[in-house]
């Protein structure tokens, strides 16, 4: 695993941020970017005073915000150097997390936790996308029999813990 540091963290990575609202940054930033962006530097991680998040540059950086946060908004948040993950096609860092209930999915870093199975940030990414399509759309249940809840839950399972591609799984279940 790379380790990242103040020389390297805003190459090609994904990380969250996470909102800090008892903090200001020094009058003396470490950075200011071209976009008014600051940084300040510290040996745990790296602050950020931003109102722009999500694609940052070359870098996908999400903002884990209060209630209270509206886009736009200028915040400061925080992240530790070893929140950051590099982002290129081949190394497989992150799992996809599905909240049937609220029919959500969400892209996660593996950190600590467990996993059956990972992706990379683009293959993750266009699974998601399918996930998501499997939600707001019915038309695909059509041709199977089962019920269309618990076969989406088979069917999204299935697709979130292989390689396999969707259409191999669905025509598991035919």
């Amino acid at each position: 695993m790379k380790t990242y540091n103040k020389s390297n963290f805003f190459k090609h990575t994904f990380c969250e941020f996470t909102q800090i609202d008892d903090f200001d940054l020094p009058k003396k930033t470490v950075y200011l970017s071209k976009s008014n962006s600051m940084y300040f530097y510290t040996d745990e991680g790296v602050y950020r005073k931003s109102n722009h998040w999500g694609r940052v540059a070359n870098c996908r950086w999400k903002l884990i915000a209060n209630k209270n946060y509206k886009n736009q908004n200028t915040v400061t948040a925080f992240a530790k150097w070893d929140d950051f993950y590099p982002i290129n096609s081949s190394e497989k860092n992150f799992y996809i997390d599905v909240n049937f209930d609220k029919k959500t999915v969400v892209i996660r870093p593996k950190k600590e936790k467990e996993v059956l199975y990972l992706f990379s940030l683009s293959e993750a990414q266009k699974r998601s996308k399918q996930i998501m399509h499997l939600f707001k759309n019915d038309k695909w249940a059509k041709y199977f029999d089962n019920d269309i809840e618990i076969l989406r839950v088979k069917i999204i399972s299935d697709f979130i813990n292989s390689n396999l591609a969707l259409s191999e799984i669905k025509r598991r279940f035919k």
